[in-house]
């Protein structure tokens, strides 16, 4: 017999597997049996923080939602009780019980009758389940957001995902600040801090309505507007169209999504042109009073006996450097760009930081693209092609961040999002200071360039944005887009483009709109120009700021100014009927109840009903129009 072969040590061991597997078998049946307890989950020690605008105005704020389960297998009666259960749920659901009996009548042992339902629609089916003894009937909580403004800066705020990350934007790249991990000295859960973005949201809802309206006239594709204070940074207005509604985010479009202004790089045609002569004047390699003559085509002979040719689109006569921008004149910007060497002229490019991301608080922003001298893609025709905004990818922040070195006397300021951040108690956890980088222009070559940008809006391609009792600086541009398809430029889609900046004797802001694919007209001059002048004049009445033709009023310097005190929350619950937003920010700062906000406007519903006593860790729904 073989050493190795045992028959008692064989039969005991097949006798112990047997007896293992029925002790499984058992368990499972067992457990299988047990009726499930409609119980909702706890929320997670950490609540997230809510993003509001630079004033507290709430953009994205905590809330619950609740997924509604069915255990199938725990029906006992099967047919008679699920027909009872289908019409006394579905009312509440929204649902038709048809549609209920469909969903439960299935060979699954679990399945989700409903997910996502808020507050307002979980308390009276909790309320049903529980008086009825539904015992099959569970309720799964999780963390969710709600937007009280909808699709308003939608790509900037972001969106949070079902498992309380964030996916995009504010929501994504602030994730450690909203939500924290960790204990603090006492070993309590880290709380969420609240972003106070530097967007104004009474003044971005006011620009999107331009811009909405400019998107349907032109019907253009898309559309960015960036509005940024050019002496500390902050983005007052950030728009890119068409936008989502962060409350129905699954059921966007893909276009709606994307967050252009930062992840767009296009070539910006003739703005570029003030980056060109601003670098140019800076080396002395061109003087206010010299002149050059726009026969309708800049020519250029090179070694091989080749010519380069770039055509203009009128025939200027001679121009100073000034008349070059006012007429966005390519031959002239041409003839300059042969004032200044390859090297130096992409060196003093990539120092106003193109290529270069801009590194704001977003995601998935690009670098653009910025040709290498050196590389194969370099030719000849390279260098005056880059001066009049082609052959060169940017984004539209990148170009407002160049911009705010003409504003800013020569010195780039770095762009933020983020005007402060504050503890769950209100206490300033970091607050937004100026960031300057290294100085790209003199001093006196950024007055220059503003100088010639105020010329081009009095009397130049941008005279449609003069705003006659305020002195603003522009430059238009209109670029033909990549045809995608056949290689080339396409004859037939173009961006049409617009940057300004004022007031021109103390300069604050710079506003920067991009037009994609208009139909019809699609000069920036023509269809660009004009919407920055409507948007300039919102931004400067909207801030207060003088105007040169407004009328001298004298005052007593007394001014008298009502007391508004935010709603307060004693023992019971108070009417909150006709309440606005505003009064209620007070009590999201209370950390013994929960306030779900759900809409926008002012208070038309409430759960729970006025006068229902407060108890510790209440959830009171708002429903506001």
């Amino acid at each position: 017999m073989n050493q190795f072969f045992r028959p008692k040590q064989t039969v005991f061991f097949f006798i112990c597997l047997g007896i293992s597997l029925l002790v499984l078998l058992f368990t499972y049946a067992k457990l299988s049996l047990q009726p499930v307890t409609p119980v909702a989950q706890n929320m997670p020690a950490v609540e997230r923080g809510s993003i509001v605008d630079r004033s507290g105005f709430p953009l994205a704020v905590q809330t619950n939602f609740y997924h509604v389960g069915v255990s199938v297998k725990n029906i006992r009666d099967s047919e008679k009780i699920k027909t009872r259960f289908a019409n006394d749920v579905a009312p509440l659901l929204e649902m038709l019980p048809e549609e209920v009996l469909e969903i439960i009548n299935t060979n699954k042992t679990f399945v989700y009758l409903k997910k996502k339902i808020n507050q307002t629609e979980y308390e009276p089916l909790k309320k049903l389940t529980d008086e009825k003894g539904y015992n099959f009937v569970s309720y799964e909580k999780i963390p969710g957001r709600n937007y009280p403004n909808h699709a308003l800066a939608s790509q900037l705020i972001g969106y949070m995902g079902d498992d309380g990350r964030g996916l995009a934007g504010i929501e994504f790249s602030q994730q450690s600040v909203l939500s924290p991990s960790g204990t603090d000295e006492n070993g309590e859960p880290l709380q969420g801090r609240n972003v106070f973005l530097s967007i104004d949201a009474n003044l971005q809802y006011k620009l999107e309505q331009v811009a909405q309206k400019t998107m349907n006239e032109t019907q253009a594709e898309s559309m960015m507007l960036i509005a940024a204070d050019c002496t500390n940074g902050e983005v007052l207005s950030y728009i890119s169209l068409p936008s989502a509604d962060l409350n129905e985010y699954g059921m966007s479009s893909i276009a709606s999504k994307v967050d252009r202004p930062a992840m767009t790089a296009y070539e910006p045609g003739s703005v570029f042109k003030i980056f060109t002569v601003g670098i140019v004047y800076d080396e002395h390699g061109i003087s206010p009073n010299d002149s050059f003559l726009c026969d309708g085509m800049y020519e250029k002979r090179i070694a091989g006996g080749e010519t380069i040719r770039i055509k203009c689109l009128e025939h200027h006569g001679w121009c100073t450097p000034k008349d070059g921008l006012r007429y966005s004149c390519n031959d002239v910007l041409g003839q300059i760009s042969d004032r200044i060497s390859e090297d130096e002229f992409m060196a003093r490019i990539r120092m106003l930081g193109f290529g270069t991301k801009t590194g704001v608080e977003l995601p998935g922003e690009t670098s653009g693209s910025v040709k290498d001298t050196s590389s194969t893609l370099w030719s000849a025709r390279s260098k005056p092609t880059i001066a009049i905004g082609q052959e060169i990818s940017v984004s539209a922040l990148q170009m407002v961040q160049a911009a705010t070195s003409i504003g800013n006397g020569g010195i780039p300021v770095q762009l933020s999002f983020i005007h402060k951040i504050t503890n769950k108690d209100g206490t300033t956890y970091y607050e937004h200071e100026p960031q300057y980088k290294n100085r790209v222009f003199s001093k006196n070559t950024a007055d220059y360039i503003l100088s010639c940008m105020e010329t081009t809006a009095k009397s130049g391609t941008g005279s449609r944005a003069n705003l006659r009792d305020v002195d603003i600086g522009v430059k238009t541009g209109t670029a033909q887009m990549a045809d995608k398809e056949h290689g080339g430029y396409s004859d037939t889609d173009f961006l049409s483009s617009c940057i300004a900046i004022f007031p021109v004797d103390e300069p604050q802001i710079v506003l920067y709109i991009v037009v994609e694919k208009a139909k019809g007209e699609t000069y920036g001059g023509r269809i660009v120009a004009p919407v920055i002048g409507q948007a300039a004049d919102i931004i400067i009445d909207h801030l207060g700021m003088s105007r040169g033709g407004a009328a001298s009023l004298e005052h007593s310097g007394v001014i008298t100014i009502s007391s508004s005190r935010g709603m307060e929350i004693g023992s019971v619950v108070p009417d909150f009927t006709g309440k606005s937003k505003k009064e209620l920010l007070p009590l999201m700062e209370r950390t013994d109840i929960r306030l779900n906000i759900n809409g926008s406007g002012w208070v038309t519903s409430q759960s729970p009903e006025p006068g229902t006593p407060v108890t510790e860790n209440m959830v009171i729904e708002l429903n506001l129009e």
